[in-house]
């Protein structure tokens, strides 16, 4: 009897352990730690602005969850070779409040494939609901924890019920 309650006890465990460590990975990946580190200038959405991005209405998804409000370097479209330090998107989360919180960051080439730090990028064929060609794309949930996985389009935890308080931005 001890050992079956021992093994249930072991099994529960693990599965605590390996959910933890899932959850821990998804958040602390290698690459989003780099982008944190490469962007977070970006944490005062007035350096996006002084650094030439524009931003782009909020983003939801239609099966719930958001992208947040897009702040665009039309300059860094141009890029062909992705640049950790220069993301073409800098992506937030429009508070109550009005302001601004620096959540993810989302990389765009129409090059490719295209990969980041071995990461390789979506595909995003056209016609898209961007008006773009076809391009490649990566979005980095470095500030935001994210339950579909580091580098998906959509994240539950962001939401635009605020984007119609920002404003001027």
């Amino acid at each position: 009897m001890h050992a079956v309650r021992w093994a249930t006890r072991l099994t529960l465990l693990s599965l605590l352990a390996a959910g933890a460590a899932a959850a821990a990975e998804r958040h602390d990946n290698p690459l989003a730690a780099h982008v944190r580190a490469a962007n977070s200038r970006f944490q005062d959405v007035k350096v996006a602005v002084a650094e030439g991005y524009s931003p782009i209405p909020c983003t939801s998804g239609i099966d719930g969850g958001a992208m947040g409000v897009h702040y665009v370097n039309a300059s860094y479209l141009k890029d062909e070779t992705p640049d950790i330090k220069r993301p073409q998107a800098v992506m937030y989360e429009p508070g109550p409040d009005g302001k601004m919180k620096l959540i993810a960051v989302e990389y765009i080439s129409f090059k490719g494939p295209a990969s980041l730090d071995g990461q390789l990028f979506a595909f995003n064929g056209a016609p898209n609901r961007y008006g773009l060609n076809p391009f490649y794309e990566l979005h980095v949930w470095a500030w935001r924890p994210n339950p579909k996985g580091t580098f998906a389009d959509m994240n539950p935890n962001v939401t635009c019920d605020h984007a119609s308080m920002m404003h001027g931005h």
